[in-house]
């Protein structure tokens, strides 16, 4: 039926209307009749189509000679770039461009509604409002007013520039006025960038004060903006950062700072700068470059801009192909932490690689060779043999090495399901040592190692589906190197895992490597449940022929056997993933632990995270170190959502950090609260309590994403 009405309606229509009209128009509704010969009248479920606006009405009249559509409502007028209109009634042009509204209301982006007596529209570019009142919140028959709401005497939406306009605007808050702005400009919801205040945030410490951070953006082209952030404390803190961002055709930069002046240190200017890009080069290659850069210490911290301790600033140009990598970068390093003299420290470094993988002939297997060189230079110009930092190393020590390796491996199914494996590499180095009198001139090594591998996979399927796979691994190695002895830098920290487990040298760097004879030995457990759970269990254990002095009694590879690692990880259908991995010395001592949760749900989510490290003056680590951090969320109602996360170090007996929040989100409105305490203290740091609230009013402006929506009773 509503097929034969749309040919009956077109038939009708031919005949009085244009051929203009008929090009541009169509319309569609139960009865259509002809009145006085130039008035086309159309009733019950009208429908009209023009130009990618469509009108829904119960009742049309078009006046052919004056080009005037009289519409009956309920009325709905879309757009179809997510501006709609309903009303009552209408007058409007027949081009539906011009024209008068009443009792209408503008909803944008299905978020801002927009009601007003009369609404005009002009142009087919302005949608104008008399006396109006704007909100996203839903309202209910039993409480009508509305969580938030701005009126105005006057509001303009202009859709080409997609911003909305108010005159005399007044904000109420559950209907009690909190401010008054007599002109508002704010972008409507379709429009992403756009120059304006962006969401105050207001932010007191125990040391500045009570401030509030007003950003202001500053859109300066389509790939192009500005966001200036003052800030004033109420304990003399003056602060004035910026942001800066910009992409090319062929990459990005982004560039932030500020200068601040404050009562913490009140005869410094305090500051910092951060900048960052990346660009693509031809043939594949890629630059990055960031620069680091904080007046002192405890600016981060003071500031609320996280808990950086080691700034790095440089550039790095690499290139990552499917069997090659090339890569080279300068970086100089300044450190933030109380125990480190940037004078002593490794402070310019510059690293060079090229690895490539290929086939390896008539051996078969896979190859690879690496070329690689480093170089680091201390500011220090001490003697020779000072070291004030009692680090064991020379404070002006520099030094440069030039390095190759060649490695190979290739493996064979062997009988009884056993796969085989045989594994090689060989490498040369040569280093050049200055400012330090115990190791200075030149130095050449070369060092290779081959090996053995069994692994025997057993596969089991139960009835119920489920699968086990057990594999026990075998490995022998032989290594031997010449040449003179390097110090080690690059090496001191060494972690015990599941990856180095089987690997050929466990030292992460360059300057120290295995020597010597030794096996390892594990077994890996993995067990997939159709239940929806898994889990992955590895045990396993070096043994060597000689003692390697390199490794310290804290990295689980000191003597002639190395500790027991035991490592798990399950995961649960219910979102629940637990991980650890522990290293466990002769005597069941725990040299290293960590353990964490995660346990993500609709509800609630937690992650917990504990670590111990045994003490090494080796690794610079005179005290222990046993740590549980906490990060959980738990929504208390569709609307509310609490979180806390803490710290707290067992070593010390005390709370590290704590925080907890709060955060209320509806349709139209998000609210966050904080209150952190860090508790950790120094020279330059003291411990210090902050509080931060911001407020969102989701669809005024606020790129936030809405909650649900509020539930009327009936």
């Amino acid at each position: 039926m509503r097929f034969l009405r749309t040919l009956l309606l077109s038939a009708t229509i031919l005949a009085p209307l244009p051929a203009a009209a008929q090009e541009k128009a169509t319309l569609v509704a139960d009865s259509v009749s002809i009145a006085n010969d130039t008035t086309l009248v159309a009733e019950g479920h009208v429908e009209v189509l023009y130009q990618g606006t469509r009108l829904s009405a119960t009742r049309v009249l078009y006046d052919q000679a004056a080009d005037r559509l009289t519409i009956d409502g309920p009325i709905v007028l879309d757009n179809g770039e997510g501006q709609i209109v309903l009303a009552d009634q209408a007058a409007l042009s027949g081009d539906l461009a011009n024209g008068v509204l009443t009792s209408a209301r503008l909803v944008l982006d299905q978020q801002l509604q927009l009601a007003s007596s009369e609404l005009a529209r002009v142009g087919n570019r302005y949608t104008a409002l008399g006396r109006t009142v704007a909100s996203s919140c839903q309202i209910c028959a039993d409480n009508p007013v509305p969580l938030w709401e701005v009126r105005a005497s006057r509001v303009v939406h202009d859709t080409q520039e997609r911003q909305i306009y108010f005159d005399n605007a007044s904000l109420r808050i559950a209907g009690v006025p909190v401010a008054y702005l007599p002109r508002l400009r704010i972008a409507d919801a379709t429009l992403d960038r756009a120059t304006g205040f962006l969401r105050p945030e207001l932010r007191t410490t125990s040391q500045l004060g009570t401030g509030v951070l007003a950003p202001y953006f500053i859109k300066l082209g389509d790939s192009r903006d500005l966001t200036l952030l003052p800030q004033i404390t109420t304990k003399g803190g003056r602060s004035l950062g910026a942001r800066y961002r910009e992409a090319f055709s062929f990459g990005a930069i982004e560039a932030e700072g500020a200068v601040s002046r404050d009562e913490i240190l009140p005869d410094d200017r305090r500051g910092y700068l951060f900048a960052r890009g990346a660009f693509d080069l031809p043939r594949d290659f890629t630059l990055a470059f960031q620069i680091e850069e904080v007046s002192d210490r405890a600016y981060y911290l003071d500031y609320g801009l996280g808990e950086k301790d080691r700034l790095a600033s440089g550039f790095q140009v690499d290139r990552a192909r499917r069997n090659e990598y090339i890569s080279g970068r300068i970086l100089k390093f300044r450190t933030l932490r109380e125990d480190e003299d940037n004078d002593t420290i490794p402070s310019l470094v510059a690293d060079a690689t090229f690895h490539r993988r290929f086939g390896f002939g008539p051996l078969g297997g896979e190859g690879g060779i690496r070329f690689s060189t480093h170089s680091h230079r201390r500011d220090s110009t001490d003697p020779l043999d000072s070291d004030l930092d009692a680090d064991t190393i020379a404070d002006g020590r520099d030094m440069s090495r030039a390095s190759v390796l060649v490695d190979w491996r290739r493996n064979w199914m062997l009988g009884g399901g056993i796969l085989g494996s045989a594994l090689a590499e060989i490498g040369a180095d040569a280093y050049d040592i200055s400012q330090d009198a115990a190791w200075e001139g030149s130095d050449t090594r070369i060092h290779g190692a081959g090996g053995i591998e069994l692994r025997w996979p057993w596969v089991r399927s139960s009835a119920s589906g489920a699968s086990d796979v057990i594999q026990p691994v075998l490995q022998a190695v032989w290594a031997d190197t010449s040449g003179d002895r390097i110090p080690n830098e690059d090496s001191v920290l060494v972690e015990f895992d599941e990856g180095s487990l089987f690997s050929l040298d466990r030292f992460p760097g360059s300057d120290a490597v295995e020597d010597g004879g030794r096996a390892a030995i594990g077994v890996n457990w993995t067990r997939y449940d159709p239940a929806g759970w898994s889990l992955g269990a590895t045990l396993g254990q070096v043994i060597w022929q000689e003692e390697d002095p390199g490794f310290s009694e804290a990295s689980g590879f000191d003597g002639n056997q190395s500790d027991w690692l035991a490592a798990l990880q399950l995961s649960l259908q219910n979102g629940l993933t637990l991980t650890q991995r522990t290293i466990v010395d002769k005597d069941f001592g725990v040299t290293k632990a960590e353990w964490q949760i995660d346990l993500d749900r609709d509800r609630y989510g937690i992650t917990s995270r504990y670590v111990r490290i045994r003490e090494s003056t080796e690794e610079a680590r005179p005290d222990p170190v046993e740590e549980l951090t906490l990060d959980t969320r738990y929504r208390l109602t569709d609307a509310w959502t609490a979180n806390a996360e803490g710290r707290y170090d067992f070593e010390a007996d005390r709370t590290a950090r704590a925080g907890v929040g709060l955060e209320f989100r509806n349709e139209c409105l998000k609210v966050d609260l904080s209150l952190s305490r860090r508790f950790t203290s120094s020279t330059s740091v003291t411990p210090s309590t902050d509080f931060g609230l911001s407020v969102d009013l989701i669809g005024f402006g606020s790129g936030a994403t809405p909650g649900p929506s509020r539930v009327c009773r009936r």
